[in-house]
């Protein structure tokens, strides 16, 4: 059997097939998203606006300290703290304005305006 032959049935073709959508895929899902950092105890930004159906996350950039995205307001109880270098996310799928806080760290405060 000719050497080329194989080579596209057994290399060429899968690579096609399996990894050229999954890397499609992924990259799709790359930019959908928005994201505020936490850093020197601030939400950069502190306000934000997105479509509906967006996904934010915030990742926490300081050295050492912990913190939360509370959305208090809305009667939901405090997620749990992420350190550094860790994050939070969340999708929103209804328009209207949504203030939010770290828990630990009451002055710090953010708002979500869904469009």
């Amino acid at each position: 059997m000719n050497i080329r032959l194989l080579l596209f049935q057994f290399i060429i073709i899968p690579i096609f097939i399996f990894v050229f959508p999954i890397y499609f895929a992924m990259s799709a899902n790359l930019d959908t998203g928005a994201h505020v950092e936490i850093k020197k105890f601030k939400f950069v930004p502190q306000e934000i606006t997105i479509k509906a159906g967006t996904t934010i996350r915030w990742t926490n950039k300081e050295k050492r300290q912990y913190h939360s995205v509370w959305f208090e307001k809305l009667g939901e109880p405090e997620p749990e703290y992420f350190f550094p270098d860790e994050f939070f996310e969340r999708k929103f799928t209804k328009t209207g304005s949504f203030p939010y806080r770290c828990g630990p760290h009451p002055e710090m405060t953010g708002v979500v305006h869904v469009k």
